[in-house]
């Protein structure tokens, strides 16, 4: 389990977890994405616990409408995948630039940035829907789970599990497992 407390000799333009320091960087976290396809609103970090909850990115949702097909009525396994995709960047992005140790502690936010199009992956994921969501106004979450260092057959790769949950105030819900590997981590 990836818990964690941020180095105490970290500065930041604001203090680290703040709205403000939180919303900056979601919006750079965001900047990839066509506009209409921004579905995290807000977005947090908890470095969790030791021996107890992981380290969580948890984040606030609106999908004003689908951005590939007609209106479903209901959240969906392409959108499953989108909202994961963003909260998991958002998280890592906040785990390092709020230097919690552990598998991302020496990384810079260059590095990062650097990273998240072209080396962070998903090589597994596992979707389960337990109860239909409407996309106008949800939360979820994130949890880092394991991360590990690998030689693979292109070079060093840090694979990363996760789960995650997605939930509205109707009482829909939706869950999953994903593996994540970045390639060329830096060392």
């Amino acid at each position: 389990m990836i818990t964690g407390t941020p180095d105490p000799g970290t500065s930041h333009p604001s203090a680290p977890g703040s709205d403000k320091d939180d919303q900056l960087l979601l919006e750079r976290v965001l900047a990839p994405y066509k506009p209409h396809c921004r579905y995290l609103r807000h977005a947090s970090l908890e470095p969790g616990e030791t021996g107890g909850r992981p380290l969580t990115g948890s984040g606030e949702f609106t999908i004003p409408e689908p951005c590939y097909i007609d209106d479903t009525g209901h959240f969906n396994a392409v959108e499953f995948n989108i909202c994961f995709n963003q909260l998991a960047y958002y998280t890592l992005a906040a785990t390092i630039r709020d230097r919690i140790r552990g598998p991302f502690g020496e990384w810079t936010m260059n590095d990062y940035w650097a990273r998240q199009l072209p080396h962070i992956l998903i090589l597994d994921m596992h979707s389960r829907f337990r109860r239909a969501m409407r996309g106008d106004d949800f939360r979820g979450e994130v949890q880092l789970v394991d991360a590990r260092q690998r030689s693979g057959r292109s070079g060093p790769l840090l694979l990363i599990d996760t789960r995650c949950r997605f939930w509205d105030a109707r009482g829909g819900r939706s869950e999953g497992k994903v593996r994540v590997a970045v390639t060329d981590p830096p060392t």
